[in-house]
């Protein structure tokens, strides 16, 4: 069984924060660097920027001059490395067995303090940002969901594609990704999480040294958004698929509302799992779909809950009625007791199962605290989850399944101005 013992959170004197999670039972250890600055910080003039300067920061620094140069070392001690950039956050990480972290610690802080920027690698790596996004627009169950997100919040950079378009990647220039870099990647807005087997004390000393050179900033505020949708709101990209791929679904809650985890646990019930109802409606009973799947996710000042479908071409209109009519149950009828604890029990067991992992555990605390600017342990977590109550569950539901709040975005076979779609989704 693995422990966490408790985490340490230090301020260390460049004004990074560090927190140290160490862990029994396990050999790994992950180093995992957050940093404030994703998709939504952008202007239109620079969209894709954040993943862009996600992608070059592998690309050499004066230590380690190339990509080969970074990748043979991390390679050479069997280390997971990798990075990832959201609307909110960008992080870079490396997991490795934990006689390897001070390896794994030089690399990361090096790419992430000393990279060059070269003018070069970034003219190359444009070809390969562009087929990233070639590859998001030809797999329709990922390209439904950026329609989606930009249906929800319109010309707002939270309705941006985090890879942006193919114009804008190629006016990109060498002084943007310098300015960019300079002016948010600084310690005021970076996380640094160790987490495995580790010793707290020693890793503090390894990080101070290796992360001299982090700067100091100012924090920049990301344009906010304020909804103005005033009825439902559908957007069909026309493709030839052989299935119609759907994302459904309402904006909702921030991440720190205090009903957010009765809207995670209204997520688990409606299709957070095989025996979640719009699985057995949709798929099981029905046939409709192969993949179903809800979500609640909560951003600084909005949020959304949506349900995921890939779905028969012919069965679109029903599907949408089917889908839309399970939510209505639940505004209707008190969830049964029964269900709500399994649903429980379920984002407990997952959640558990997740921090067996040093890499899940970095993340756990590191995301909260760059994000929720606070760290709930594991068990406080498990007894917000505990305190939610089936009255809860129904006033959530009231609440945000309501038609101003209601989006979809579909890509497959279909004009934009379907009738058959249209009178489904508005009979809502």
């Amino acid at each position: 069984m693995i422990h966490h013992k408790k985490y340490n959170l230090q301020t260390l004197e460049t004004g990074l924060r560090l927190i140290t999670v160490p862990m029994e039972g396990t050999k790994t250890a992950t180093v995992l660097v957050l940093v404030g600055a994703g998709s939504r910080y952008e202007d239109k003039k620079i969209n894709g920027i954040s993943h862009f300067l996600e992608h070059m920061i592998f690309k050499g620094t004066k230590k380690r001059p190339n990509t080969l140069a970074i990748a043979k070392e991390m390679d050479s001690i069997g280390a997971e490395y990798n990075a990832f950039t959201s609307k909110e956050y960008t992080g870079y990480y490396a997991k490795c067995a934990s006689d390897k972290i001070n390896t794994a610690i030089d690399v990361v802080s090096d790419i992430f303090q000393n990279s060059l920027f070269d003018g070069e690698e970034i003219g190359k790596e444009k070809g390969t940002i562009k087929e990233e996004i070639n590859m998001h627009h030809d797999n329709p169950a990922w390209h439904v969901s950026e329609i989606y997100e930009a249906t929800m919040f319109g010309n707002h950079p939270l309705g941006w594609d985090v890879a942006g378009e193919k114009e804008i990647i190629d006016g990109l220039e060498r002084q943007n990704f310098v300015d960019y870099f300079n002016t948010h990647y600084f310690t005021q807005n970076t996380i640094v999480v160790l987490a495995g087997d580790i010793n707290p004390e020693a890793a503090a000393r390894k990080i101070s040294d290796c992360f001299l050179k982090a700067r100091q900033g100012k924090m920049i505020k990301p344009m906010p958004f304020s909804p103005t949708q005033k009825k439902p709101a559908m957007k069909i990209f026309s493709k030839k698929t052989d299935q119609t791929h759907m994302v459904i679904g309402f904006r909702a809650y921030h991440r720190l509302h205090p009903k957010m985890d009765a809207l995670q646990l209204l997520s688990v019930i409606l299709g957070g799992s095989m025996s979640s109802r719009l699985f057995m409606e949709v798929r099981e009973r029905r046939g409709l779909a192969y993949a179903v799947r809800t979500s609640a996710d909560g951003l600084d000042e909005t949020g959304d809950f949506s349900t995921y479908a890939g779905v028969t071409n012919d069965k679109v209109a029903t599907a949408i009625e089917v889908i839309l009519d399970e939510h209505k149950k639940i505004i209707k009828d008190s969830v049964p007791e029964e269900e709500l604890k399994k649903a429980k029990d379920c984002t407990k067991g997952r959640f558990v199962i997740g921090l067996e992992s040093s890499d899940e555990v970095a993340s756990y605390y590191g995301g909260q605290l760059l994000l929720e600017k606070r760290i709930l342990t594991p068990s406080e977590r498990m007894e917000r989850i505990d305190k939610v109550t089936v009255r809860d569950i129904q006033e959530v539901a009231k609440d945000v399944f309501t038609a101003d709040k209601l989006n979809l975005a579909i890509v497959g076979s279909f004009k934009e101005n379907d009738e058959g779609i249209a009178k489904a989704f508005n009979s809502f």
